[in-house]
């Protein structure tokens, strides 16, 4: 890594505490001018470094730039840190990340984003990506590495993932809708679009690209007018008790390399618990129908059994239908 990286590693494991640039500089095994250089640098991309006559240099608590070393003092496994990548802008995290896994990506790859400029979701939906208050990434994931014989319980993995992160740094209690929205005080947060890259000879599933958007302090006029009052952020009030470097961190640890792999009945059984649309009238809207039915359960590998009027029970895949809770 360069000098700037080290440095911002360092500074970011010791937030809000000074140090001197001439241990900085020991540690390192550079000059001191060469610190100076890189603290420079960090401050031209953004980091609100103080440096302190006798004291040396501290990066504010407030900072919150997205970066691999802002991410490494929360990641179980600091490996981790080195398959993380972070960019300014693309046009999509899932395209970049499809294309990583075609170029054999290693699993646990990550791909973060400051600014989408085409992000999607389900059905080719924009996906509004305003800069500065949002997490918008993508983990390449072999599913044999997690233990899924399943693909399609990625999805529903992912978001009980994602719940689990929000609930480790807030106290709130984020609910999903089935399939794939993770859900606050009855407003839309998240969003997870899951592709699959698929191996050309032998047809089969080799990588898994698992997208996920999250409002973390977005103001509601960054959003279009017609969303507003669907949506909001993980702190709406943008006065954050967390950053989105530790937020991401805590995903990656629940993804990438969790402390006990849970078998697939147990994530089911984790995900029903926080689906907040069963046992409700929902509208069911397909291609060529739309009815009103009660949401009964999740299958073992994802689908939602729903009830019609007339009695029959059907099983739901996420691709066919948007649901919409009635009551």
């Amino acid at each position: 890594m360069s000098t700037k990286t080290n440095i911002l590693a360092l500074l970011e494991g010791n937030r809000g505490q000074s140090i001197s640039g001439e241990g900085i500089a020991a540690h390192l095994g550079v000059s001191r001018n060469a610190v100076w250089k890189a603290v420079n640098e960090l401050k031209k991309d953004g980091y609100n470094i103080e440096a302190v006559t006798n004291k040396g240099y501290c990066l504010s608590q407030d900072n919150d730039i997205l970066s691999a070393q802002g991410m490494l003092p929360y990641l179980t496994h600091k490996e981790n840190a080195d398959q993380i990548f972070v960019y300014d802008t693309l046009e999509s995290t899932n395209i970049t990340a499809k294309e990583m896994a075609i170029a054999k990506a290693k699993h646990g790859t990550v791909i973060i984003a400051e600014h989408q400029t085409s992000g999607r979701g389900r059905y080719n939906r924009v996906f509004h990506s305003p800069s500065g208050h949002g997490i918008y990434m993508s983990l390449i994931l072999r599913p044999t590495q997690l233990g899924f014989s399943t693909p399609t319980l990625v999805t529903s993995f992912a978001a009980v993932c994602v719940c689990e992160a929000i609930e480790a740094i807030t106290n709130a209690e984020p609910k999903i809708k089935w399939v794939n929205d993770i859900f606050m005080n009855g407003k839309k947060i998240c969003g997870i679009l899951t592709e699959a890259v698929t191996d050309f000879e032998s047809g089969s599933i080799e990588w898994v690209v698992v997208g996920i958007g999250i409002n973390f302090s977005t103001p509601l006029e960054a959003f279009p007018k017609d969303l507003r009052e669907i949506v909001s952020s993980v702190f709406p009030d943008g006065r954050s008790t967390a950053t989105r470097n530790q937020l991401v961190a805590e995903i990656v640890n629940r993804m990438v390399s969790p402390e006990q792999k849970q078998g697939e009945a147990d994530i089911m059984a984790e995900y029903k618990q926080r689906l907040f649309m069963l046992g409700k009238e929902v509208l069911v809207s397909q291609v060529n129908e739309t009815y009103k039915a009660t949401a009964l359960d999740v299958d073992e590998i994802g689908r939602l059994l729903i009830q019609k009027k007339s009695g029959e029970v059907l099983p739901l895949s996420s691709g066919e239908i948007s649901i919409k809770p009635i009551s």
